[in-house]
C-alpha cells in the first residue's frame, strides 16, 4: 500500500476562523487581481519599448501604477497577517512568501529610486522593471500555490458544528 505523506493544515481551526473574519482578506482579493491586472499592462508597455524603442514614456508611467497597488496589497496583507496570526510579517504560515515580497518590494522602490533620481538609462529602468516584474511573478505564484494548499486543507465537521481541520482532531 503506498504510503501517503500527512501535512499540517496551513490554518488551525481557530485561524481560520480569524481569517474568514478579517475585513483584509476581502480588500487582499480585490488587490490581488487588480494588481495581476496592472502588472499586465505594464508588461506589455515594457516589453513593447524593450523591443521596438517606442513608447518610454507610456511604459515607464506604466510601472507607477502597478506599484501603487503592491505597496496596498503589502500593507494590507501585514495587516491581514496580523489579524490571522497576531503578527504582522514572517509568521511562519507565510514565513517564505513574506521574504520573497521583501525582495518584491526592494526592487520595485528602487525602480521608483532610479527613475526619481534618473540614475539609469530608458533601457536599464525598463530592465530594472522587468527584474522587479520577475521578482513578483514567483511571489504571486508563492501565494497562488498558498492558497491553493488552504482550499485542499480538508475541513471536517466538529461535534459543536463547527469546522474543524482534519489533524487538528488528534491535539
Amino acid at each position: 500500500m503506498p504510503k501517503t505523506l500527512s501535512r499540517t493544515p496551513l490554518y488551525t481551526p481557530a485561524e481560520r476562523e480569524r481569517r474568514d473574519a478579517s475585513p483584509w482578506t476581502v480588500v487582499q482579493g480585490v488587490l490581488a487581481p487588480l494588481q495581476f491586472l496592472l502588472f499586465g499592462i505594464s508588461l506589455v508597455l515594457v516589453l513593447r519599448f524593450l523591443l521596438t524603442g517606442n513608447g518610454l514614456h507610456e511604459a515607464m508611467l506604466s510601472v507607477l501604477p502597478k506599484v501603487a497597488a503592491l505597496y496596498a496589497i503589502m500593507i494590507t496583507g501585514a495587516l491581514w497577517e496580523r489579524d490571522v496570526f497576531g503578527r504582522y510579517l514572517f509568521a511562519p504560515a507565510f514565513f517564505w512568501e513574506d521574504a520573497i515580497s521583501m525582495i518584491v518590494i526592494l526592487l520595485h522602490t528602487a525602480y521608483l529610486a532610479a527613475l526619481w533620481l534618473g540614475v539609469l538609462p530608458p533601457r536599464g529602468l525598463m530592465l530594472l522593471a522587468l527584474l522587479a516584474y520577475a521578482s513578483y511573478v514567483v511571489n504571486a505564484g508563492q501565494f497562488v500555490l498558498k492558497l491553493r494548499r488552504a482550499r485542499q486543507d480538508p475541513v471536517l465537521p466538529s461535534s459543536f458544528g463547527q469546522p474543524v481541520l482534519a489533524g487538528e482532531m488528534a491535539r
